[in-house]
């Protein structure tokens, strides 16, 4: 996934135009760069693993032919873009989810890492078939499962390629030439003309003809994979544990003893359920229909949808589209520990759907140095209470959902959560009692925010270690979520029931949703921390997130109690690959990670095997 560019003309773009094209396809991803210029007489290819600015200063000037793109690495970093094959250059702005099945069909072998390589080898045999220019792109786009948005150069035909199968792209005239951009904002910054999107449809460009080889220069020397593999080693996967609790829990929920504040009746029923109030019961439909009634437009957007590819919010844009036949734009933003499985459910929902994909990500390297440094602080004293501040880089989300809307012009925002999904007990380990009467996933107010800072603030005393230059983004984090105005803020399940079996039917018959390997569950599997924080909370409390999750399911008569002790039987289960992945994507010694949960005091007693 990253952000496209380019521009063909007489003469050379403005530097200005050049430089805010530059600038936004960065705001897509920084992991790597690449360019393809047309200098001299000749093509030639750059690509580099670190950022699109510091590339630009090594080669040529742009001029009259250009076309690069700034990376959110995704499939690997073995290989980057533009990818050369077959005489054919791409570059590729998406993830194709199908391309083993491709290159069977092809009967080819890929040479490289990275899916964006089966474009070309597509367009190579379209063309060998017997097909022409002028199809390609729409072979590509009948047999290619997940998002591509692609600037394709065809050398020896002369002819450059701009198509897209989700609407992640959009053309316009700019100094005599075309210029293009995976969005429309920053073609309207330069104040290029006749802007359109390319949607299941080419722009083809004539571009000077080359027989000769074009040359790639590359500068590769990335110390840190940034999207390792999800190998085995047997004896990390043996040090998990996963003991069974000798310990009482509510009879009618599932709550242990051991969670934060919890108290019993003479029946044994716990305060959470006597203070519950039902959440999964919905308005009426018609209320949503009457306050997006001012937001509907005759042609383009009409709402923004925050969308991580997970089951919730997956599932709220199917229902924005084919309930409320609204015309999203959906945001996602990555702040590093977004897996390769929840980009692939993003790619093969906007492809299928045919939505826009903006991508927001931070600078990845370092959102995951600072969670490198904040789970190298809990690792010398394991407290359940901090273990929420290895999450705190993705509250920015907050934050770009506000930019976005002033990039496109769209306030209007809906947003899939699970309304369930509360988990009153990770503040409450660092002393933070229930609010029973929170009516929303996340609490807001001044006063709750100082108490939870102060209260964080005397364990972060106990591990100096946690004082370290991730503070101010987690604070601004946590500004942006808890005090900033959300203005045109709906949630769908307000509106509609939140159904699991309903959900998962959907979006395994309609998308071919990917679930995760190693869990049946499908919920956070696409977050790459669930798994770690879990462990601990298991290993340490007995219970994790599932625990509440289901307790709440019981609460409102969706599931019995027996059917949530055995589902959270197999969920709490050790993740080992997901495991794995997050402590080599932060640098942290797997053993030495897992030997801190297994040491630290439990707050139960095993029962006897």
């Amino acid at each position: 996934m990253c952000g496209i560019f380019g521009y063909v003309g007489p003469d050379a773009l403005d530097s200005t135009s050049a430089k805010i094209l530059v600038k936004h396809a960065q705001q897509r991803g920084r992991d790597s760069s690449g360019m393809v210029i047309r200098s001299a007489d000749s093509y030639h290819a750059y690509r580099a693993d670190y950022t699109i600015d510091r590339l630009l200063k090594k080669i040529p000037p742009l001029g009259n032919l250009f076309f690069g793109h700034s990376r959110l690495v995704t499939n690997g970093t073995g290989d980057n873009q533009p990818v050369l094959r077959e005489q054919i250059i791409v570059l590729h702005n998406g993830i194709v989810v199908n391309e083993q099945a491709i290159w069977d069909e092809l009967k080819k072998s890929p040479t490289l890492t990275v899916d964006s390589e089966v474009i070309p080898a597509i367009i190579s045999s379209h063309l060998a078939d017997g097909g022409t220019i002028e199809t390609a792109a729409k072979r590509v786009i009948d047999i290619a499962e997940g998002v591509v948005a692609c600037a394709a150069l065809v050398p020896h035909l002369g002819k450059l390629l701009l198509f897209s199968n989700n609407g992640s792209l959009y053309v316009a005239e700019k100094s005599g030439g075309l210029v293009f951009s995976s969005e429309r904002y920053p073609l309207e910054q330069i104040n290029a003309e006749n802007i359109r999107q390319v949607l299941n449809d080419v722009e083809i460009v004539d571009v000077p003809v080359q027989e000769a080889e074009i040359e790639i220069t590359e500068w590769a020397n990335r110390s840190i994979d940034l999207v390792p593999g999800l190998g085995v080693i047997a004896e990390e996967e043996a040090m998990l544990e996963y003991p069974q609790p000798d310990f009482r829990r509510c009879t009618k929920c599932i709550l242990p003893e051991t969670m934060p504040f919890i108290k019993f009746d003479e029946n044994g029923v716990c305060n959470y359920c006597h203070n519950y109030k039902p959440r999964n019961h919905p308005r009426p439909k018609e209320e949503l229909f009457e306050l997006i009634k001012p937001f509907r437009r005759e042609k383009g957007d009409e709402v923004l949808v925050p969308f991580s590819g997970g089951r919730d919010s997956s599932y709220g844009l199917h229902l924005i589209i084919h309930e409320l036949e609204l015309r999203p734009v959906t945001y996602t933003y990555d702040w590093g520990m977004v897996t390769d499985l929840g980009r692939r459910n993003v790619s093969r929902m906007s492809q299928k759907l045919g939505v826009e994909n903006i991508i927001v990500a931070a600078d990845i390297t370092t959102k995951r140095d600072y969670i490198r440094r904040n789970l190298n602080a809990w690792i010398k004293r394991p407290h359940l209470g901090m273990l929420s501040v290895l999450t705190a880089g993705d509250k920015h989300f907050f934050r770009h959902i506000e930019t976005l809307k002033k990039q496109t012009g769209v306030t209007l925002n809906l947003w899939g959560i699970n309304p369930l999904e509360v988990t009153h007990f990770k503040s409450g380990f660092l002393g933070v009692p229930p609010d029973f009467e929170e009516e929303r996933v996340y609490s807001h107010g001044a006063m709750k925010q100082l108490r939870y800072q102060s209260l964080r603030f005397k364990a972060m005393l106990q591990s100096p270690g946690y004082f370290n230059r991730s503070i101010p983004d987690t604070l601004l984090g946590e500004y942006y979520r808890s005090f900033t105005t959300k203005s045109d803020y709906f949630h769908i399940f307000d509106y509609w029931r939140w159904d699991e079996k309903q959900i998962e039917t959907t979006l395994d018959a309609e998308y071919d949703w990917e679930h995760a390997p190693d869990t049946q569950t499908t919920w956070r599997i696409g977050d790459g921390t669930a798994a770690f924080y879990n462990y601990a909370y298991y290993t340490i409390a007995g219970f994790t997130e599932h625990d509440t999750f289901r307790s709440n399911q019981v609460r409102e008569g969706d599931i019995t109690r027996a059917e949530a002790l055995a589902l959270v039987e197999e969920e709490n289960t050790p993740r080992y690959p997901n495991l794995k992945w997050y402590l080599d994507v932060v640098g942290v010694d797997f053993k030495q990670a897992i030997d801190a949960i297994n040491k630290a005091p439990k707050l139960y007693k095993v029962k006897d095997a």
